[in-house]
């Protein structure tokens, strides 16, 4: 992949870990330009993040569909005409279907508050608290067709405290986030991830 790794953002509202990416980007750690950041929410925080570093936007609602494959046709189209390389979720809440992962094959990436495979889905967090385990995280996988199943990049571990909250929890977890989605972006970046099967190898370690 010749020059920088052109990244295509999917948001649904705050957009931390887009922020991320950006403050990578601009400091030099991370190999890729954002080509454009679309949200399924036209109040989407992301959004402004985006304006503000100058970074171009869609918004595709919903409800503006008649149906998800028109959504994901339109998705598609938008992320191919801006040349889009890896696409990445940063709190997308949409599940992912088969045909984007038709157009996107092994280039989709998320990020999941949780160690996978414990824990997929939503709230991730207060799934990890209300089961007592003692040791979460964040994942950043490849999308397969399943929840949150797709082969793991990296992990990073981060210890439940005894007084901890579903936020306090999140806060620390989301700090872990920031720093390892720019790293698996990275790696992508420089060829680095190889699949074979369920696992994912990094060449060159």
């Amino acid at each position: 992949m010749a020059g920088l790794l052109k990244l295509g953002v999917l948001i649904s509202g705050n957009g931390s870990n887009l922020q991320s990416i950006i403050d990578h980007i601009e400091q030099g750690s991370l190999n890729a330009e954002i080509r454009i950041v679309i949200s399924n929410n036209p109040d989407a925080f992301g959004l402004v993040r985006a304006k503000k570093h100058g970074i171009p936007s869609a918004v595709l609602k919903n409800t503006d569909f008649k149906s998800k494959d028109d959504f994901d046709t339109e998705l598609i189209s938008t992320l191919k005409n801006h040349g889009v390389d890896l696409v990445v979720l940063a709190g997308f809440m949409r599940i992912i279907s088969p045909v984007l992962l038709k157009a996107f094959p092994a280039r989709i990436m998320n990020i999941h508050p949780a160690l996978l495979p414990s824990f997929p889905g939503l709230n991730g967090q207060k799934q990890a608290l209300d089961y007592g385990v003692k040791y979460s995280g964040c994942t950043v996988h490849f999308v397969d067709e399943g929840v949150d199943t797709g082969p793991i990049i990296i992990q990073a571990v981060v210890p439940v405290l005894d007084n901890d909250t579903e936020e306090t929890l999140a806060d620390r977890i989301l700090k872990e986030e920031h720093k390892i989605y720019p790293q698996a972006i990275q790696l992508f970046a420089e060829g680095r991830l190889e699949v074979k099967g369920r696992k994912v190898r990094i060449k060159n370690l």
